[in-house]
């Protein structure tokens, strides 16, 4: 009798459905493919016998200590816990005579993660339970059991967290005691033939799916129903025939002409997270390790992997893994790719930090893998620094790859596969894989939006597949593998290869034609609040980055200057590293968890204890001979300007006595000491003996007017601070020019509520602006009169939880008003912003970002425009307009707006997840009103900004001892003011070698002479990786050597002096 006609074009959805539960892990998993996926299972004993030892608390034991301890039996259903708890199983395997001659697998799900060990302390391959995308949890025993079979020993060691950590949801705070069930701990032998089909009838389900009314995909839906006619439980051969159905639809190849797809497996791990530093290391180990044997049995198969510091790690800790990672390197199955240290963010670090990425990991990857990094490789980052091709290609990279910007709220980036210029002109191939993930699974879907999806496929018909596991680890599975093993030349799709992604972009950039430009820099339209999240781990980076950069400069000076001093390089390094290590992509932006900002604040502690021994040393090595038995007895003080300008300031010297003081300051009792004149990278001495020693300033007041206004001025400006606190007027003296419109303020504070739509301690949203209240200050009242520092505090009261302290504060020396803030914050979901309404009109406002600034607008005529609602700037955001200017500057904030005349900074933010005390307790943080003439080409605001973050290094001396003493200034800057001096380092690779880095900050050309007085014997121009360029002119005048350098707008230099011995 002849079968029955199908009619599923009449009734495709039907059709489709059936598929669907043919291959569906539930109600009919007896009955469909499911049911012939294994032909032997094994459990309990003699097949498993299980023991376990579990460690105290947190501690993550390594396996040397861990099986020496005392093992007791568990079973199947066991419960792992706490959460952050490890628990050490010992399995002895016994295979059963009925699997001889077979691949032996195990199963062993404990419902979270673990790591294979071997009897002898090798780590064999990961494991992540509990279902879902990220399941896998077999392990190969065997590839061929033997008849008669010895007992094996394996060790797995149980973490309690999952893929994402122990919070409830995604990002929810981690839950504290869940427990993980052992569910599963079986032996079994996998039906090959029937995982074939398996694979082939996902790739035909998918294809009908997504290639519905196309030929091809009812092709797909014609083949895959009749293989299930085809099909019958238990029947090898029904699976034979149906895999000769599966393999004539596969046979049929796509078009040479069909867009190719360059696919590269990784398993983008977040160096912390929803899991601490600690985690991570061993999601490392569980996650390479996996990959590793994929690369045995898939030889096509690569995979790649970045941050340097998880390599150091997985050195350190798995030395054994991390030769067997060598090793597949060479064959080019393992490529470490990136460059940096870790994948880091872009908006906060300072420039010389990115600098710092990129020497550190470069090197790594030089002296580990024999080579540098083509690729920078940063998928998962909130945002581009314009200076970030600058950078690159200094570091010795030309491919940029990322997707984030596919998160865009507003806009949709417009670009696929592109050329990015950076600020100075510098351009590196930029890719964003249009499947706009970076942890793909392998999908027809995820093909076809390759193609769709691609905004420059017109240029290039090729685009990146990032697939894999990834976040918490895991990387592309079995599956995955298989998937695209299928799909790589199949008609109705695109061609898809295993391939190095270095072979991507040389084929892109020798074959594409008329690539687009993208100028400046990659703003992300999401997670703004990561610019004020997290405020204490920003201002602890800012003091670590200036810190180091004080350190480096003495040290290089006492190594020259002072018999028996040593560059600490080492230690630097080590500081270096861990500095990096925290401004990890999800750190120091303030999207972590708890945990992660305890193990981080207690390693900026050891940054910054180790910060200041390492200045203390440098400091003794260069004026113990003048410095003061104690600054009780003090009779001057030395003060030493690292920045490469004169400056001029009013500083606070705690414990200083003498006839000489003409200020002690209110709030702490601090000596006020005029420094005069302190010489750029000099020093200057001044004397406290004298009582009527002149003040060099003129001196500031502070009175109360008839409005009841404290009125604070000196030479420059006058500035009135209402009863409420606000800033009703700042009259500039010289100018003759009213500062805040009348009928405004400054120094406004405003709670915000913010309440974004998901992303708690990621994002302020759009209409965080709309809901507002302005705070009003009381108990305004004089607390320094003068004559070097006058001052006002003023006490607000934020909530019924929190207050905001103030000293409002203007010098002698300066037309500077600074603003210390001391705050007790206690909010949910509120945001604090500081506002300033000044008359002063432009359509932009200028903001420092990394070695240069960067401009964007102050209306919201587009809706690009009105994106840019909250912005990142580093040390200052300047308003500007031809002829005068204002400029607000901070020394540890980084989010900004400017609407109209309308500047706000961000203070704190209260989010509840990831860490549901994010920001709570005490804030100190200080900010500033710079007012000046000219717009801000013309003005001297990048110098003052540092002046505001960079103190001068102060030492109480003799006076009388000091007063000829003079090693100083060691660098001259003359020339052009727009060149910044920004770092003075020992060479990496020789201390004897002296590093200067400065870059054109305002956007022009500019030429340069550096001089010093150190013995420099050649000079030479380098990349970032202090590798030579070129030999750069070296002049002798006497005891002064110099170089002339020319700068093209924004422009990082790096020069290398070799110091004769």
């Amino acid at each position: 009798m002849d079968k029955p006609m199908s009619y599923l074009q009449k009734h495709p959805s039907i059709t489709r459905d059936r598929v669907a539960k043919f291959l569906a892990d539930g109600q009919w998993k007896d009955v469909n493919i499911h049911a012939s996926l294994y032909e032997a299972r094994a459990s309990g004993s003699p097949a498993i016998e299980l023991e376990m030892w579990s460690a105290p608390g947190q501690d993550r034991p390594t396996f040397e200590h861990a099986v020496k301890q005392e093992f007791a039996p568990i079973q199947v259903g066991h419960m792992f816990g706490p959460s952050w708890s490890t628990h050490w199983v010992r399995m002895k395997v016994q295979i059963p005579a009925e699997m001889e001659g077979k691949h032996v697998r195990l199963l062993f799900d404990p419902s979270c993660e673990a790591l294979v060990w071997s009897d002898r302390g090798e780590p064999l391959q990961g494991i992540t339970g509990d279902g879902g995308d990220n399941y896998h949890v077999d392990y190969t025993v065997t590839k061929k059991a033997k008849r008669d079979e010895h007992v094996r020993v394996l060790y797995l060691e149980v973490g309690c967290n999952g893929m994402f950590g122990n919070g409830g949801g995604l990002i929810g705070p981690p839950q504290e005691d869940r427990k993980f069930r052992l569910s599963t701990a079986d032996l079994v032998v996998y039906n090959d033939n029937a995982w074939a089909l398996y694979y082939d009838m996902e790739i035909l389900a998918a294809m009908a799916k997504n290639l519905q009314d196309s030929p091809r995909g009812w092709q797909a839906l014609v083949a895959a129903n009749d293989i299930i006619n085809e099909f019958s439980v238990g029947d090898q051969k029904s699976i034979k025939s149906a895999l000769n159905i599966s393999a004539k639809f596969f046979a049929a190849q796509g078009g040479q002409g069909n867009h190719q797809v360059y696919a590269i497996g990784n398993c983008h791990i977040d160096t912390a997270w929803l899991w601490p530093y600690d985690e991570t290391k061993r999601k490392i180990a569980r996650s390479w390790s996996t990959q590793l044997d994929y690369m045995e049995r898939y030889p096509e198969y690569r995979f790649a992997a970045s941050q340097a510091q998880q390599f150091e790690w997985l050195r350190t800790l798995y030395p054994s893994l991390f030769k067997r990672i060598q090793e597949k390197a060479k064959t080019g199955q393992f490529i470490p790719i990136g460059g940096t240290w870790i994948e880091m963010d872009c908006n906060i670090p300072s420039g010389e930090s990115l600098a710092r990425q990129f020497l550190l990991g470069q090197r790594f990857y030089k002296q580990h893998f024999g080579q540098t990094c083509d690729v920078f490789w940063l998928p998962d980052t909130f945002g581009y620094s314009s200076q970030l091709p600058q950078i690159v290609r200094l570091a010795g990279a030309k491919y940029f790859f990322t997707q984030k910007l596919s998160w865009n709220n507003i806009n949709k980036f417009p670009n696929t596969t592109f050329w990015w210029t950076g600020l100075d002109g510098s351009s590196v191939l930029t890719h964003m894989a249009p499947a706009n993930t970076y942890t793909a699974q392998v999908t027809v879907s995820d093909l076809i939006n390759s193609v769709k999806q691609h905004k420059d496929v017109a240029y290039s018909n090729e685009s990146l597949y990032l697939y894999g596991n990834g976040d918490g680890g895991g990387g592309p599975l079995e599956a995955m593998i298989e998937r695209l093993d299928r799909i790589k030349d199949v008609d109705g799709l695109p061609r898809i290869k295993h391939a190095h992604p270095n072979e991507f972009y040389e084929h892109v950039e020798k074959t594409a034609r008329d690539l687009v430009t993208w100028k400046g820099e990659l703003y992300f339209e999401l997670h703004r609040g990561t610019y004020t999240s997290q405020a204490r781990t920003k201002q602890y980076n800012r003091q670590a980055e200036l810190l180091l950069r004080d350190v480096e400069m003495l040290s290089v000076v006492a190594q020259s200057v002072a018999h028996g001093f040593a560059y600490p390089a080492a230690e630097l390094d080590r500081v270096w590293k861990l500095v990096c290590l925290n401004q990890f992509h999800d750190v120091i932006p303030g999207s972590s968890i708890e945990m992660v900002y305890r193990d981080s604040d207690k390693i900026y502690e050891d940054v910054v204890n180790s910060g200041k021994a390492l200045m203390e040393s440098a400091m003794t090595s260069l004026f113990s001979h003048v410095a003061a038995e104690s600054v009780s007895k003090a009779t001057g003080v030395l003060f030493v300007n690292t920045t490469a300008w004169p400056r001029s300031d009013v500083v606070a010297v705690p414990g200083l006595q003498g006839p000489g003081v003409q200020q002690i300051r209110e709030r702490d009792n601090a000596a006020l000491v005029v420094a005069a004149t302190v010489p750029g990278c000099g020093m200057s001495v001044a004397d406290v003996t004298n009582g009527s020693a002149d003040i060099e300033a003129v001196p500031v007041t502070a009175f109360k007017d008839s409005k009841g206004n404290v009125v604070l001025e000196n030479i420059f400006v006058t500035a009135k601070i209402s009863p409420r606190g606000h800033l009703v007027s700042l009259w500039d003296r010289r100018e003759e020019r009213e500062l805040v419109p009348k009928g405004c303020a400054a120094n406004v504070f405003r709670l915000h509520d913010d309440v974004p739509l998901f992303w708690d301690a990621w994002d302020i949203e759009i209409y965080n602006q709309e809901k507002y209240t302005e705070l009003e200050g009381t108990n305004v009242r004089i607390v320094d009169g003068g004559p070097l520092l006058a001052s006002v505090f003023v006490e607000v009261a934020i909530s019924e939880n929190s207050v905001l302290r103030q000293w409002i504060s203007l010098s002698a020396t300066t037309p500077r008003l600074d603003f210390d803030c001391s705050v007790d914050w206690h909010e949910n979901r509120k945001c604090l912003k500081v506002a300033f309404a000044w008359d002063i009109h432009s359509d932009v406002a200028t903001y420092e970002t990394q070695f240069g600034i960067v401009q964007r607008p102050t209306h919201r005529n587009t809706t690009w425009d009105m994106a840019k609602f909250e912005v990142c700037g580093h040390k200052f955001a300047d308003l500007s307009e031809h002829g005068y200017g204002v400029a607000l500057l901070n020394d540890c904030k980084y989010g900004f707006s400017t609407l109209g005349n309308v500047m706000s900074m961000s203070l704190l933010r209260a989010p509840k997840a990831p860490d549901a005390n994010c920001d709570m307790g005490h804030h100190s943080f200080r900010y500033a009103i710079y007012p000046h003439k000219g717009a801000f080409g013309e003005a001297s605001v990048v110098r003052e900004a540092y002046q505001f973050n960079v103190p001068l290094v102060q030492l109480p001396v003799d006076a009388t001892s000091s007063a000829d003493f003079s090693i100083m200034p060691f660098f001259t800057l003359s020339g052009d003011s727009s060149v910044v001096l920004d770092t003075v380092k020992a060479a990496e690779d020789n201390s004897s070698q002296v590093v200067v880095r400065m870059y054109e900050a305002y956007g022009g050309h500019a030429r340069v002479k550096l001089s010093t007085k150190l013995r420099i014997t050649r000079a030479q121009l380098t990349n970032i990786l202090e590798e030579h360029v070129e030999d750069a002119k070296l002049v002798v005048l006497g005891s002064k050597r110099s170089v002339d350098l020319a700068f093209k707008p924004f422009e990082v230099k790096t020069v290398k002096f070799q110091v004769k011995a």
